[in-house]
Formats: structure tokens, C-alpha cells, sequence
């Protein structure tokens, strides 16, 4: 999916948002959520890399009619679009295992959903992403708030062989062993205190994923079903 924002907000976000070396030096003020809980419901999904996210968001969006909202995906597809101001500071990022300045990644979402809300879709599935805590409370603030958070938990020896199996025909420059690496300590020392955060507000729904797909699938319905989300 690609999403092609205006070029009068690039330049602002480019103006406001980074100095010469790409550093973020600001937070966008809140400035009210862009929809209501009424209008669109988000589930974030968060696992370490390898976990079968993916995989399970799959499944959901055929059996459950979820949109599924990739914020590697988006990001991706942002990297790869001609003309794009951010594609080679988004690419860079990738390689190095470390975490897209948010206000490219909550500004892409944030297109998506609006995009998908046009044709009357209003369920979605938010995979990767807040990666960290500062993510999370931006993307509430401006964008909606997240029903709860499915977490997927994953043996980090387990999501390194999956990774490294899918690496040989993923052509993802991520998946190599020293970003893998990258990416675990990543998701430990800044993506898993924002699971623990929702944790202590119970919103959120773990899973144990070293298991087979569909056995991974059941306990992920289970975990639906007890939020009173319905086919």
C-alpha cells in the first residue's frame, strides 16, 4: 500500500520536525484525537521480530474482516515511492535495526485508516507498531485510541530461526543476522515497556506463539472472544 501525503505537509513535517541530521528535535502537540472510538476500532499487534504476527493478522483479516495496517509495510512502501522526500532516511533506519522517527510512521497510519474509513472499513489491525512509548502516546492523542494490545509472545531462539529461514528468499535487507540482532535488543530496551504499560491498565492480550499456526490461531479467537470482538 502506498500513501502519498501532500506536499505542503512534508514540508512542514520536514520544517518543524528535523534539523539537518534527520533528528527529530519536537513532538507534535496534541491536538485531539483524528477520530472517535465510535468511528474506527484499533487493535494494536505487538510481538518481537519473527513472532508470526504477520501470519496472524493474516487469518484474522480473512475470517474476522480486519484491515491489516503493517507499520513496516507502510514504511516500506513509503521507502520504494517515487519521489518520496523520507525513502532513503526510512531505508537507513531499516538497515540498522532501529525505529522510524514517529512522525513518519503515525502519519502514514494515520492515511491509511482515513483511506480505508472512505470505503467503510472500520476495523483495524495496527501490526508492529507502537514500538515505543512515546509512539503510543502520540498515536492516541492524535490519532484514536487502541482497543487493547494482542501481544505475541516468542522464544527469541525460535523467532532468530524463522527469521533467518524467511531471510533467504525475503529479499528484506532486515533480515540478516546482525539487524536481527539489532531488532531483539530493540524491542527488549524499548518496545516490551509499552506492552507492560497497557499491561498495567488491562489492555492487553498475550499470546504464547512457539506453537504450530492454527493451534497459535485458536488461542488468538480465545483472546477475541473474551474482549467481546465478534466474526
Amino acid at each position: 500500500m502506498q500513501n502519498i501525503l501532500t506536499i505542503n505537509f512534508w514540508k512542514f513535517f520536514k520544517s518543524n520536525f528535523f534539523t539537518k541530521n534527520t533528528a527529530p528535535i519536537a513532538s507534535i502537540e496534541p491536538v485531539g484525537a483524528a477520530f472517535t472510538d465510535g468511528q474506527v476500532s484499533v487493535i494494536f499487534v505487538l510481538g518481537g521480530p519473527g513472532a508470526g504476527k504477520g501470519t496472524q493478522c493474516a487469518k484474522l483479516v480473512k475470517e474476522y474482516g480486519f484491515i491489516h495496517l503493517s507499520a513496516g509495510d507502510l514504511l516500506r512502501a513509503e521507502q520504494k515511492r517515487e519521489g518520496s522526500e523520507f525513502g532513503e532516511l526510512i531505508a537507513n533506519y531499516i538497515k540498522d535495526g532501529l525505529i522510524v522517527p514517529q512522525e513518519i510512521t503515525i502519519a502514514l497510519l494515520k492515511n491509511a485508516i482515513d483511506e480505508n474509513l472512505k470505503k467503510g472499513k472500520t476495523r483495524f489491525l495496527v501490526d508492529g507498531f507502537p514500538r515505543k512509548m512515546d509512539q503510543a502516546k502520540m498515536f492516541e492523542n492524535t490519532v484514536v485510541r487502541s482497543q487493547f494490545t494482542l501481544y505475541f509472545e516468542c522464544p527469541e531462539e525460535v523467532m532468530l530461526r524463522r527469521l533467518l529461514e524467511r531471510g533467504k528468499t525475503s529479499g528484506r535487507a532486515d533480515d540478516n543476522i546482525e539487524s536481527i540482532k539489532k531488532r531483539f535488543r530493540t524491542f527488549t530496551e524499548t518496545s516490551y515497556p509499552v506492552v507492560e504499560y497497557y499491561e498495567k491498565q488491562g489492555r492487553v492480550c498475550k499470546v504464547q506463539c512457539d506453537q504450530p499456526v492454527d493451534e497459535v490461531y485458536s488461542k488468538v479467537v480465545d483472546a477475541l472472544n473474551q474482549r467481546g470482538i465478534k466474526k
